[in-house]
């Protein structure tokens, strides 16, 4: 009876060390069974930890649900974080285990720079595999976002906040919008705590005013004359007469080809500030903290016109007769250049397919 008792304790202490064994290879072993470069698990909220390590094993992310349920459970594993989860590299059950507790769901990266205007980042998210174009652009129609701070606005163009974003990829054009509002709001709390908006402008007209700033000038030194010259003109009843406003008309016709054309100039639309005096009906873009805060705090100037000098800034002139000598000479420039090129052109063994007409600057 001894040797029987004591071949059945070897044989207990044997498989318990087999199976010690075979729990430890599986933990410390990385795995990557699926083919391609990533295998995607969707864990949905209420799944349980057994669901789940099946769930891995039939996505080949773990060699067996087993030794993954094992683990969790001993490390509590009940509180595993719903969401899509990427994998794409050969991970043991502990790591999986962690990244899924820890929530670390498949994020997509969202960047929207100063300026781009609502098609712009629609095209991005579309691009990106996070919503449809069309659904990102009726979201962007949602003004109740922003009822209690602009309330006339058309759309929510203007309040989609520049920034770099993370979003899960399983998300909406709703959350997408709501996320970029609120930045909007975080960041203009942020611009205003010790900076009033200026005289007779509301909210609304301090956004649609910087967008056509940041429309005009990358450079941030330029960034708060331009917005003297735009306040400077509304003050006196100038039409604004800003290129960058009759681009968006034609975006928003559907019309834009890529350049802005002297035959264009006339488009009929509130947004054009050749025909229409005033701020435009809303932004034409989404403008960033440098634009928002130069018309915050613009600079003190005269200046009315200014016109590109050719090297990525602008002349500045107080006169009519001034802006047109500077028109003139930019016109000269831009003359030279195409010359020169047209030259250089002929002097290729290589024929070109034509290039890039620049657009003339408007009075």
């Amino acid at each position: 009876m001894r040797r029987v008792a004591a071949v059945i304790a070897l044989g207990i202490v044997v498989t318990v060390a087999g199976a010690a064994g075979w729990l430890v290879y599986q933990w410390q072993s990385p795995y990557k069974g699926y083919t391609g470069k990533a295998a995607v698990v969707n864990v949905e909220r209420g799944t349980t930890t057994h669901q789940i390590a099946e769930q891995l094993r039939r996505e080949a992310v773990v060699r067996s649900g087993l030794a993954f349920e094992l683990w969790s459970r001993l490390h509590r594993g009940e509180g595993l974080e719903a969401g899509e989860y990427r994998f794409d590299r050969a991970m043991t059950p502990p790591q999986v285990f962690e990244m899924i507790a820890q929530g670390r769901v498949w994020n997509v990266t969202l960047t929207v720079p100063e300026g781009w205007t609502m098609f712009d980042i629609a095209d991005a998210v579309q691009r990106d595999g996070l919503a449809s174009r069309a659904a990102f652009l009726r979201a962007a129609r949602h003004v109740s976002l922003v009822r209690d701070i602009a309330p006339d606005v058309p759309t929510l163009e203007g309040f989609l906040f520049p920034a770099t974003y993370q979003f899960p990829h399983r998300t909406t054009a709703q959350a997408i919008v709501a996320e970029m509002v609120r930045r909007f709001h975080q960041a203009w709390a942020n611009l205003t705590l010790h900076d009033a908006p200026p005289p007779n402008l509301t909210l609304e007209q301090v956004v649609t005013l910087a967008s056509l700033v940041e429309e005009e000038t990358p450079r941030l030194e330029e960034k708060p004359i331009i917005a003297g010259v735009f306040l400077n003109r509304l003050r006196l009843g100038y039409p604004l007469e800003c290129d960058p406003s009759v681009v968006y008309a034609l975006k928003l016709a559907g019309r834009y080809g890529g350049q802005l054309h002297a035959s264009e100039m006339g488009v009929r639309s509130p947004y054009n500030t050749y025909l229409h005096y005033g701020l435009p009906p809303g932004p034409i873009g989404n403008p960033g903290m440098a634009s928002l805060r130069a018309v915050l705090e613009p600079a003190r100037t005269d200046y009315l016109y200014f016109v590109a000098n050719g090297k990525g800034g602008h002349m500045f002139s107080r006169t009519l007769a001034e802006h047109r000598r500077d028109v003139a000479r930019y016109r000269r420039l831009i003359a030279a250049e195409k010359k020169e090129e047209q030259t250089l052109r002929q002097q290729r063994p290589v024929a070109t397919h034509g290039h890039p007409s620049g657009n003339e600057p408007h009075e």
